[in-house]
């Protein structure tokens, strides 16, 4: 992608960077197999997806591989894209992605299909699986909505179902393997079509009554008849990334995240990610142990999430959480994790907890009345409830934020009524508390999914979906409670795909062809280009949401989950029987099926004694007084240039941590690393005078501060030089009174240039306009703070005390600030104030 000039352009043009630390760059040319890992979505999103960086590292660890990635651009680069005829590529190599062997697309949600079909417009690859030829890249897919893949079936060529460590190095190995006997597409595609796990959509044909339902899912392959669900048996022995891609900007969830368990077996019958990562796999402790040390050595990071469907049901989990925040208490390092479960909440845990994090308590009692949280199997009761959230109000939490959903087979206006009263008491349990009894409700609709005990049942439409909403907003504003609901029209859309057929895949395609993207964006969602694209194929979309019969052909039926149909449909008799499941983790087997009780079983870690640790790095205390200051002059170049101010300020604080610099933190509940920073450089423009400042608790030679913090630099970072100085040396936002740029002129500069610089230094005011970024303007007096300007025949001196270089140079030359931003300005010396000094 030649996103040297565009870059400027962009809204957070960061995501576009790649070279961030931990990511990893092979010669294509060195390797037999080349893979792009595409996210539909935006980088933000897609980097803080942990199954998309388990993947990168297994794929990176086969020497014979390269695993590169890309994400869904935001329209803004698209535009640019399409303007320039310039192919999509990825972040390693800025190779097009036609030139890669095989595009892995992960499936995480119904409404990034159209990015799906974007990307590969912007890439030049034809989006139908049967116009694609010998040249074009292998399209795979996986992730969880890969359990019904129907309605993308005409666009990729393979789908991975399942666990996905082991699954695709074999099917980059297949890609191998045909590729050096010089097999054709179709022969490949047998052979992906033998390897556990994988579908070849190709090999199968689907039939439709006229009714619109399936009539028949026709193997088109002797003996290729389902495919089973991969299972990865063993976490422990699957590879786990302990160098994390450190990314210049904030993502979503900036933090080590751990795997510590697949799998749930609680069985909420709504829930398909409890049904389709079954059995559960728990990771041991000394594992998880090891994992987390290596990774916050390699990251900097100051969190650590503990992740699975159900974290406090991990076998282990008090002892392990003790453990660790013990462990790392002294390193001001977080330990945390999002899945809470009323059912797994002890006191214990919550104490444990509390020491994290008291301003946000998050619970999911899914119903309002027991009757219901029966029928869905939840298993907690509002005696349940409520007494945990009483105990995390007296504990100190402030805020009980519950999830709920409302359309729930069964459901009645009784039962949402009852959500209402249930947040009215959970408000009451904690009056009188030490953390107080501010709650937040939020509802989604239910969603009907494949391979669950309610893939049967019908989704409400948008209309009952709205009155639904607004008999909770209005019980609940009587009750002074707020609430966030799920917008009507995208839960409609998420219901239609996700149980959708083949037929789908027409009215995806218009969509796109009418401009659908980024679907799951509220700005970007349009619920008309949509309805306009199922009139065009003839399909009314609620049709999808109707409920189904038992005996109807289903369009994943070839799809094995590992679970019997026979099962989901018990288990719906007992939903509306409001017959219990209990867990069989800690009872009797359920009977799902999922097991063979050999190599594929629960395996449950009831030891959690954790590993020494090894050497612990020096750490600051608050009753250590010793204050000693370096000041560091650092360059930004490159690609580096388009790293915005906070951004840069996370990343030298992540380096610095890594390099294990004895680094002073501020008093209080939230310490802050004592780094101190120069007022903002405006994105886009160099500098070779970046000051730091450094307060440390122990002495350490300028040398050794420079050459430990290179080491964790990414490429366009480097620290030129550093000097100690007295530790009351004021900040340098403080103590740099001017600094200097250079600005290389155009091309064809204004010819009166010269005139505009002397009238410039002559005047007493120059104002112009400045944009806020909100699509407002105000007006600014840039000449207060120009000292002096400096013009010859290669370009402009400009030495300022205070302003933007960028917006002088704009009035200047004439220019707007989109314009300026293509011109190189280049920071390149500071004036301290007394003791004078200059960097």
């Amino acid at each position: 992608m030649q996103t040297k000039d565009v870059l400027p352009q962009l809204s957070r043009p960061s995501r576009y960077l790649g070279g961030e630390l931990g990511s990893i760059h092979k010669d294509p040319q060195s390797v037999e197999v080349t893979l792009a890992l595409a996210f539909p979505d935006v980088y933000e999103v897609g980097m803080s997806h942990l199954g998309f960086a388990i993947l990168y590292h297994a794929l990176n660890r086969l020497d014979w591989v390269a695993a590169e990635r890309v994400y869904a651009p935001w329209p803004d680069m698209q535009e640019h894209l399409r303007a320039t005829a310039t192919p999509l590529d990825s972040l390693e190599s800025k190779r097009p992605l036609g030139q890669f062997d095989i595009i892995g697309f992960t499936l995480q949600y119904e409404l990034s299909y159209s990015n799906i079909l974007g990307m590969l417009d912007l890439s030049g690859i034809p989006r139908r699986r049967d116009r694609r030829g010998e040249e074009h890249p292998l399209i795979m897919v996986g992730g969880p909505c890969a359990f019904n893949p129907e309605p993308l079936a005409d666009f990729f060529d393979c789908a991975v179902i399942g666990d996905g460590e082991e699954a695709v190095a074999e099917v980059a190995q297949a890609v191998r393997a045909a590729k050096s006997k010089g097999e054709s597409r179709q022969q490949l595609l047998v052979r992906l079509a033998a390897i556990e796990g994988v579908y070849v959509p190709a090999l199968f044909a689907v039939d439709y009554q006229e009714d619109g339902r399936l009539a028949a899912i026709r193997p088109l392959q002797d003996g290729y008849r389902k495919v089973r669900r991969r299972f990865l048996a063993d976490l422990d022995s699957a590879p786990y990334p302990t160098a994390p891609i450190i990314p210049f900007m904030n993502t979503v969830h900036d933090r080590v995240a751990v795997e510590i368990a697949r799998g749930c077996t609680r069985g909420c019958r709504f829930c398909q990610a409890g049904y389709i990562y079954r059995p559960v796999r728990e990771r041991s402790p000394a594992w998880i142990a090891s994992i987390i040390e290596e990774s916050l050595n390699n990251s900097g990071y100051e969190e650590v999430s503990l992740l699975s469907l159900s974290t406090g049901d991990f076998t282990c989990i008090e002892p392990l959480l003790k453990g660790l925040m013990e462990r790392y208490a002294d390193d001001k390092v977080a330990i945390s994790f999002p899945s809470l479960r009323v059912g797994s909440l002890t006191e214990g845990l919550m104490e444990e907890i509390k020491k994290v994090r008291k301003t946000g308590f998050t619970l999911a009692p899914e119903a309002g009345t027991d009757r219901l949280r029966q029928v869905i199997n939840k298993g907690i009761t509002e005696e349940d409830l409520l007494a945990t959230t009483h105990t995390a109000f007296t504990l100190g939490w402030r805020v009980i934020k519950l999830y709920f959903m409302m359309g729930l087979p069964t459901e009645t206006d009784e039962d949402l009524e009852a959500i209402i009263e249930l947040a009215a008491k959970v408000k009451r349990s904690g009056k009188g508390t030490e953390g107080g009894n501010d709650v937040n409700v939020s509802v989604s609709t239910f969603v009907p999914k494949a391979h669950t005990p309610f893939q049967w049942e019908a989704q409400i439409g948008i209309d009952e979906t709205l009155r639904k909403q607004n008999l909770l907003r209005d019980g609940l504003r009587r009750k002074k409670l707020r609430l966030k609901w799920h917008e009507a029209k995208l839960s409609f859309m998420e219901g239609v795909f996700a149980r959708g057929d083949r037929r789908l895949g027409a009215v995806l395609e218009k969509a796109v062809d009418l401009g659908c993207r980024f679907d799951g964006w509220h700005e970007h969602f349009s619920f008309e280009n949509w309805m306009e694209a199922f009139a065009a194929c003839g399909l009314d979309p609620a049709w999808y949401l109707r409920a189904r019969d038992e005996q109807e052909v289903l369009p994943w039926d070839h799809i094995d989950c590992g679970i019997p149909k026979a099962f989901f449909s018990a288990e719906r008799q007992r939903a509306l029987t409001g017959d219990y499941t209990p867990d069989c983790r800690g009872g009797d087997c359920s009977g799902c099926g999922v097991c063979d009780f050999d190599a594929l079983r629960m395996r449950l870690i009831d030891d959690a004694e954790l590993p020494p640790r090894g050497p612990a790095r020096e750490q600051f205390t608050p009753d250590n007084e010793a204050r000693h200051k370096v000041r560091l002059r650092l360059r930004k170049e490159g690609r580096a240039r388009m790293v915005a101010h906070l951004e840069f300020m996370t990343l030298v604080q992540r380096a610095v941590r890594r390099a294990g610099l004895p680094l002073r933190f501020s008093q209080g509940f939230h310490p802050a690393p004592r780094i101190s920073f120069p007022d903002a450089l405006p994105t886009g423009v160099e500098s070779d005078a970046e000051i730091i400042d450094l307060e440390l608790f122990r002495p350490v030679s300028a040398e050794e501060a420079v050459t430990a913090l290179n080491r964790q630099l990414p490429e366009g970072f480097r620290v030129l030089e550093g000097a100690a100085v007295d530790w009351k040396t004021p900040a340098p936002s403080v103590s740099i009174m001017e600094s200097v740029y250079r600005l290389q002129l155009p091309e064809t500069p204004p010819a009166d240039l010269a005139n505009r610089v002397a009238a410039f230094l002559a005047a007493e005011t120059v104002t112009t306009t400045r944009d806020k970024g909100d699509g407002r303007t105000i007006e600014v007096d840039l000449r207060p703070g120009v000292t002096a300007l400096e013009l010859d025949d290669a370009g402009l001196s400009m030495t300022l005390s205070k302003g933007s270089p960028t917006l002088l140079a704009g009035h200047l030359l004439g220019l707007s600030q989109n314009e300026v931003r293509q011109l190189a300005i280049r920071k390149i010396g500071v004036t301290f104030s007394a003791p004078a000094e200059t960097a």
